[in-house]
């Protein structure tokens, strides 16, 4: 790898960091208890997986239309 790659890399390697840790204690203050004692996790995660998806599908379709973001200012 490149030092480009490795640079790319260590920042989203902090950008990771710093969500889970936002995330997590967030999570803590609203739901408390320990996750890893938590049952149903895996239904839990599911519906976590459905909400990307919904995310990712309105965003794919916000970009296409330029609604919210200018990919690029070529079109094709």
């Amino acid at each position: 790898m490149t030092a480009k790659h490795n640079q790319h890399l260590a920042g989203i390697i902090k950008d990771f960091n710093s969500l889970v840790t936002k995330k997590y204690k967030k999570g803590q203050r609203e739901h408390g208890g320990s996750l890893w004692l938590k049952k149903d996790l895996i239904d839990m995660a599911i519906e976590e997986a459905a909400d990307q998806v919904v995310y990712l599908l309105t965003l794919k379709q916000q970009i296409k239309d330029k609604t919210l973001y200018t990919v690029n200012k070529t079109d094709k």
